[in-house]
């Protein structure tokens, strides 16, 4: 029998409708609305990944000053931290859609600041959160100066890594899993964990390998140096995901007396934790961080002046803190 031709239609532009919807990679609170359709503001969210939940967790506190401020909060992201390239056109998409701002953590401290300056020469705010730009770079490219909002990660680094460090009594060997290695918050991890190893006369940093921030990674990076040094008792890695991924290895060869550190505060740390794999990690505030960009952001578009650098604390997480 056939199927009556009003009834095929709308079937039809029903499924088109979801299947519109349905393929949408990017979030936008307001789905009906565009860049300058409207007197609403327009602030675009930009970060590295969804895969890693700081980030889903930055986005919570952009969303809560979307609430507060009135605005239309657009959120991008790449597909992994490393992609830095997808990070570039993201931005370029947004400059040629003229939003009004865009609060960037960007995956790379130096080859973002090329499309941030052309996005700033057409007249968008540009606001920094959580790994900062290279000042230096950005002042020999002509990218005028982007407030930052993020949080002191040599101190983050350094109180994570002291808290195993200071537990450390007789000859040991240490690993540090680095984050990318042209972030600055990466080297500025690592710079505070050696600093930390480096107060204790006991400790030897035998290796400091990047893995990227990812949990395969650093579990393939931690298997090949432990290859190499397998007296290691000491790890610090430069984000939760990397101490996951090198405790993952840790369990499976059922090494008892290695003690890891992390950084993020993310709840499957904190869980490890408490079951005592993982010793200490940083509460960096992520949601604090996406809050307080989206709000400079609003703030420099009312004309108000933000300033240059605003810090979040940073708290020690252990097993201690989370009874």
């Amino acid at each position: 029998m056939k199927r009556s031709c009003p009834f095929y239609i709308s079937t039809m532009l029903l499924f088109a409708i979801v299947f519109s919807s349905c393929s949408s990679a990017n979030r936008v609170s307001t789905a009906t609305s565009t860049p300058n359709q409207s007197t609403v503001r327009h602030i675009a969210l930009v970060m590295k990944t969804l895969t890693n939940p700081f980030f889903v967790e930055m986005e919570k506190g952009a969303r809560r000053a979307e609430k507060e401020f009135g605005i239309q909060l657009i959120v991008k992201t790449a597909a992994q931290e490393t992609s830095i390239e997808q990070q570039i056109e993201i931005v370029n998409q947004l400059t040629r859609d003229k939003v009004d701002a865009i609060v960037i953590a960007p995956g790379d401290s130096r080859e973002l600041i090329p499309v941030l300056k052309k996005a700033q020469d057409a007249g968008i705010i540009i606001i920094n959160v959580d790994n900062q730009l290279d000042p230096d770079v950005s002042k020999t490219q002509g990218l005028k100066p982007v407030p930052f909002i993020g949080v002191d990660n040599k101190q983050g680094g350094y109180l994570s890594a002291k808290f195993v460090s200071d537990k450390v009594t007789t000859s040991t060997q240490a690993l540090i899993l680095e984050g990318i290695t042209t972030a600055q918050n990466a080297q500025d991890r690592k710079t505070g964990a050696v600093k930390a190893f480096g107060e204790n006369q006991n400790i030897t940093v035998v290796a400091s390998q990047t893995a990227d921030w990812k949990i395969d990674e650093a579990y393939d990076v931690t298997k090949t140096l432990f290859s190499k040094y397998p007296d290691v008792k000491v790890i610090f890695a430069a984000n939760d995901m990397m101490a996951l991924g090198a405790i993952q290895y840790i369990q499976e060869t059922k090494k008892t007396d290695v003690m890891v550190a992390g950084y993020d505060a993310l709840d499957d740390a904190k869980k490890a934790i408490k079951d005592g794999s993982l010793r200490s990690t940083i509460d960096q505030q992520a949601a604090e961080q996406g809050y307080r960009g989206v709000k400079s952001a609003v703030q420099s578009l009312n004309g108000q002046t933000v300033p240059l650098t605003t810090i979040v604390d940073v708290f020690l997480v252990t097993a201690d803190t989370l009874k």
